[in-house]
């Protein structure tokens, strides 16, 4: 993964702790499934995995990317993300219908991590690149970001 650009309190470094938090627990997820931990276990943490990663992505397509898409005028590369985050959901969805015990379950959470390292890497070196580059208010658009991101994880904690 690429290194973390330097903190500014703003957008993208919240959004950048949510990538860093998520990669903790794709590592910690992969850990017990090389050491075939209890199905409970497993599930409980693929379980928290998505739920992160689907508030991620929501606050993602509803505040930040449409402010970027504003911003930076690159919509070939903002549609590459949303696609990417399209594609990422249908996994999480397959995930969360399965049971850990089902085949297939610890390679589509360790895929899922591949693919999201791939999804950060680019967020990191074009979208925040170009937004911190940009006239866009990012330490504004922190402040809306986390309290759609707390609104959305108490609804999903509502929902577990």
């Amino acid at each position: 993964m690429s290194k973390a650009p330097p903190k500014k309190n703003d957008a993208v470094d919240l959004l950048d702790a949510d990538h860093i938090a998520v990669k903790k627990l794709f590592q910690e997820f992969s850990k017990l499934a090389e050491a075939k931990a209890p199905a409970g276990q497993r599930e409980a943490l693929a379980d928290q995995i998505c739920r992160e990663l689907s508030v991620h992505a929501q606050i993602e397509e509803e505040i930040f990317y449409p402010a970027a898409r504003a911003a930076i005028h690159d919509d070939e590369l903002l549609d590459e993300a949303t696609v990417e985050h399209s594609t990422a959901k249908e996994l999480i969805a397959q995930i969360e219908s399965m049971g850990p015990e089902e085949a297939l379950f610890d390679a589509k959470v360790i895929v899922l991590g591949e693919y999201i390292d791939h999804h950060v890497k680019e967020e990191r070196e074009q979208i925040f690149d170009k937004a911190r580059k940009s006239k866009m208010d990012l330490v504004a658009l922190k402040e809306q970001l986390a309290a759609r991101k707390e609104e959305l994880m108490q609804h999903q904690e509502a929902m577990a």
